[in-house]
């Protein structure tokens, strides 16, 4: 079914912050992985419109398109360039054009926890911005971080200079930036990039100033687990991201990591997981679904990411600039020993290797000697995916389920037609049936092999490998597939 025509009326909801929220009709598509910067992504991505639109999309989450010192658009440095490694300027604003054609939105990957610095300041740390547009000093960097600014109002991202977000002249810069992205490059909504980075009043505050239609934040930390593995109840986990949506003023929602988490271990053979102590869907989905954007993968978790191997770096006298290490990490990955440069930077005395891995920089210092070299192990893979062969169950979940359901681009293009052609039927039967992201549940089932739930009171869903299916004549097979059924009236 085509559904070029959604409905949304864009004039009405610049005016109206909460127009998309309250409608509940999105479904959303992560348009890339982490290796898309390789692969004439705007180009691409411009072929594939027609097809997004077609199959019912009506919003793409882009990956970071301003200038980075890393490939992979993780390492901002001059926001208001638009030539990044998915593609010049004019081949996305080509893009942001086939998709306005399409009815799709476009939405940016909002990179303002933390900013590569192009000079050294105080401490002969890289903590000024000269030369570039939002030129700072190092009063835009927290003190925490090598700045002269305050401390921060979050979680550190480790390595980088982060962005202090209680200076004025900060947030009215980043507000000027955000409307540029949004009303004269073309983007319409936003994705606020690690969001425990910095205190949730400021997304509130930058989506006020900005406008966006939609806003979704990545708060991720890890869940509650035990000596067993995953603990039943992540009421605490789901809490944490409900209070920075709170925070937000309900303004953004955020990814339900808490479902995710639950989900890829329920499919193993512990569909009990799915029904919490209250008889509810057990993430933010169950508390508060209107703001929980679902999703089994992403860019981090489920990417085309590799096992690196070990890299035996020389170093000067213990000297070592772990930020200029984390930015060779990208070109070690992406072009082999060769692409690596090393000259520390007097910076920070590091006193043992860098583990790193695919969220970010972690320091854990391991004994070397410091006049011999430094000893970099480095693993970049999928550290959290769902199981592979029980994808179509979990889209069969989150696509029948309320909450805001996304889609990742690998499981849609890159695993076979019938993957693809599968996850369209799905949600065609989500438009057809009016499922919105407030639908009543009633969980029926949840066994070790078998879940079983109506949504709303016209469609009906099992996952598992369990024999069942609903009583009355009333219903009629939607869709069907490995592990999963969906029945409506």
């Amino acid at each position: 079914m085509d559904y070029t025509s959604k409905g949304f009326d864009e004039t009405n909801q610049q005016t109206d912050l909460g127009a998309v929220i309250r409608n509940g009709r999105e479904i959303l598509f992560q348009g890339f992985n982490w290796e898309s910067c390789k692969h004439d992504w705007w180009r691409n991505l411009e072929r594939k419109v027609p097809d997004i639109s077609k199959s019912g999309f009506t919003s793409v989450w882009l990956p970071p398109a301003t200038h980075s010192f890393a490939p992979e658009g993780y390492l901002p440095q001059n926001l208001y360039s638009l030539n990044s490694s998915y593609g010049s300027e004019h081949l996305l604003k080509a893009l942001l054009h086939k998709m306005k054609q399409h009815k799709v939105r476009a939405m940016a990957d909002i990179v303002i926890n933390h900013r590569v610095g192009t000079t050294q300041g105080h401490g002969g740390k890289y903590n000024r911005y000269d030369g570039i547009p939002l030129s700072w000093d190092e009063h835009a960097v927290t003190s925490c971080t090598g700045g002269l600014g305050n401390g921060s109002t979050g979680d550190n991202f480790h390595g980088v200079p982060n962005i202090d977000h209680t200076q004025h002249f900060v947030r009215k810069d980043i507000i000027a930036w955000l409307r540029w992205l949004r009303n004269t490059v073309g983007f319409q909504d936003f994705r606020f990039d690690f969001a425990r980075g910095y205190s949730a009043k400021y997304v509130k505050e930058y989506i006020e100033g900005a406008r966006p239609i939609f806003s979704v934040g990545e708060y991720w930390d890890s869940c509650n687990y035990n000596s067993h593995g995953l603990d039943y109840n992540q009421d605490s986990h789901r809490q944490r991201i409900i209070n920075w949506i709170d925070g937000t003023g309900q303004l953004s929602a955020a990814f339900d990591f808490t479902t995710k988490g639950i989900l890829q271990e329920a499919v193993k053979g512990q569909f009990w997981r799915l029904r919490d102590a209250q008889g509810k869907p057990p993430g933010v989905m169950g508390w508060w679904p209107s703001r929980a954007v679902t999703f089994l993968d992403n860019h981090d978790t489920g990417s085309t990411q590799v096992i690196g191997s070990c890299l035996f770096v020389e170093c000067i006298s213990g000297q070592f600039d772990p930020l200029f290490l984390w930015s060779h990490v990208f070109q070690f990955i992406n072009m082999g020993p060769a692409g690596m440069n090393f000259h520390p930077y007097p910076d920070w005395i590091f006193t043992g290797a860098v583990w790193l891995d695919s969220s970010g920089p972690i320091p854990d210092l391991i004994p070397y000697n410091p006049n011999l070299c430094l000893i970099l192990s480095f693993s970049v893979y999928a550290h959290w995916p769902f199981p592979s062969n029980h994808i179509m169950e979990g889209y069969a979940y989150i696509l029948m389920h309320p909450g805001i359901p996304s889609v990742f681009y690998d499981h849609f293009y890159d695993w076979g037609d019938s993957i693809h052609n599968q996850i369209v039927k799905l949600m065609d039967v989500r438009r057809q049936q009016d499922i919105h992201s407030r639908s009543s549940i009633k969980i029926l089932e949840a066994q070790s092999n078998l879940y079983s739930a109506i949504i709303g009171d016209k469609v009906c869903m099992k996952i598992g490998d369990g024999s069942w299916c609903p009583a009355g004549k009333e219903w009629t097979l939607a869709t069907s597939g490995h592990k999963y059924a969906v029945w409506h009236k």
